[in-house]
């Protein structure tokens, strides 16, 4: 067995909940069974996921993926040698049972990536998952489920005002609306990166891959901000989370919310108002660029506003073409 074994602040944050065949290490996290058998395998394993991969949040996705197909390796006795495009483009097709198609899709890029991985390393002499192709995916309309303009109106002026946690979430709503930022980006923000820029305020978003993205701020996002830090006190703590968590005795701590927790608070407030019960943080994306888009706004602003790479990606938010069908339905007079 191989003695490799990760970084423990690496194990901690990709610790498995259960499920997949690994091989004990001794130490920190297990090495999946199928790299465990070589050093320079395993080594490669670990480096791949450190070290090449940036996003957290597809560090994680990419993990429990190799982790699943390791699994499925090691209950049929394969090793890493033994690896061939028929056998990837097998495990490919028994993931369409359970999984959605976005989701296989990004099971084989994970494998597909590490393998590359593998490859230069000079562990294997060929990529078994390069020319594996995955299943067809098209798609001209995002499930995001969107709320009308008068609902997320009605969301945000519900919230109590009196309260510093009431201010906290309307503050947060509305900067997800007016921004058509994601939620992660947003939860990040720093108290300085809420900063004036002659006479206007702006929002200074981290973006996937390190990239900053700078959006003005609506002016009543900027005036629920400005009350949130009003009454939190936070106006001078420039390099701490701008929307945090509360103590038990209800006192603003220094640590930030983490997307669950925004999460929850989406659905207890939408529940109370009668929102459907499919509501959730990136709702608010999808809203804003559909509430900009009927007042008169383009793709390719709306593209620039959210920082998307491409307009087809904007597009799948757009949801104004909604109406326009459902009024030429119903002049089919039977």
């Amino acid at each position: 067995m191989s003695q490799f074994h990760a970084d423990p602040a690496f194990s901690a944050e990709l610790e498995p909940s259960g499920g997949g065949l690994v091989a004990s290490t001794g130490q920190g996290m297990a090495t999946p069974a199928l790299f465990a058998g070589s050093p320079q395998a395993a080594r490669r394993f670990w480096e791949f996921f450190t070290a090449e991969i940036p996003n957290d949040n597809t560090r994680k996705a990419y993990f429990c993926a190799i982790r699943r197909f390791d699994g499925w390796c090691v209950f049929r006795n394969l090793d890493l040698r033994q690896l061939q495009p028929i056998l990837v483009a097998a495990y490919i097709k028994d993931l369409q049972a359970t999984l959605s198609i976005p989701s296989v899709k990004q099971h084989l890029a994970a494998i597909r990536m590490l393998f590359d991985y593998l490859v230069v390393g000079q562990v294997l002499p060929m990529n078994p998952a390069a020319s594996v192709r995955g299943p067809k995916y098209v798609i001209k309309k995002g499930k995001t489920p969107v709320l009308s303009a008068d609902e997320a109106r009605q969301l945000i002026n519900s919230i109590e005002t009196t309260t510093v946690k009431g201010l906290r979430d309307r503050a947060l709503l509305a900067v997800m609306v007016y921004t058509f930022a994601r939620v992660g980006a947003v939860i990040h923000l720093r108290v300085e990166d809420y900063f004036q820029q002659g006479k206007r305020w702006w929002f200074r978003f981290h973006e996937k891959g390190g990239k900053l993205h700078e959006v003005p701020a609506h002016h009543k996002a900027e005036a629920h901000v400005d009350a949130w830090i009003d009454a939190a006190g936070i106006a001078e703590e420039a390099k701490l989370p701008l929307f945090r968590t509360f103590g038990r005795n209800g006192e603003v701590t220094a640590r930030l919310l983490y997307e669950a927790d925004v999460l929850r608070m989406v659905k207890v407030r939408g529940n109370r108002i009668g929102l459907p019960e499919s509501t959730c943080c990136h709702t608010f994306r999808a809203t804003g660029i559909t509430a900009y888009l009927e007042n008169g706004g383009t793709i390719e602003k709306a593209q620039a506003i959210a920082a998307h790479a491409s307009p087809r990606t904007t597009k799948l938010y757009d949801r104004t073409s909604d109406v326009l069908t459902l009024e030429e339905i119903e002049k089919i007079g039977i």
